[in-house]
């Protein structure tokens, strides 16, 4: 999945002012504490709503000894072919989850990701912006 040398940009900054906006469209709509999947469905469906892409649970492959591997290895979301969302539905989002949107950045070569946490009472608060 390589995309390239992609720097963050002020078109990218405008894909991820959406994104989040589309994040804070579907928690006022239905609220924390659901299943991952189920905020995963509610922005499948807001994204081509406002006219943008994405694509949901894309696997990124792992080069290893110059061989390709079939990791398992997913993206809940790739907005625009070049903004990963990372969601989870957690009590407290750990320093595991943060290394885990890095990795998987590095892996598919993207410079920006969105770590959403929708448990929260304010949205905002479960966002975070996590660049390569």
């Amino acid at each position: 999945m390589d995309h390239g040398p992609i720097r963050i940009n002020a078109d990218l900054n405008a894909l991820s002012k959406v994104a989040v906006d589309c994040v804070f469209t579907v928690h006022k709509a239905i609220g924390p504490g659901l299943l991952e999947s189920v905020y995963e469905a509610c922005l499948l469906e807001e994204f081509p709503y406002r006219g943008m892409i994405v694509e949901c649970q894309v696997p990124i492959p792992i080069v290893y000894r110059s061989r390709r591997l079939d990791s398992g290895l997913r993206l809940d979301l790739l907005v625009g072919k070049r903004l990963l969302l990372e969601l989870k539905s957690v009590e407290v989002i750990l320093p595991v989850h943060k290394a885990q949107v890095i990795s998987y950045l590095k892996l598919a070569n993207l410079p920006l990701g969105l770590l959403v946490n929708f448990n929260v009472a304010m949205i905002k608060e479960g966002i975070q912006r996590i660049a390569n």
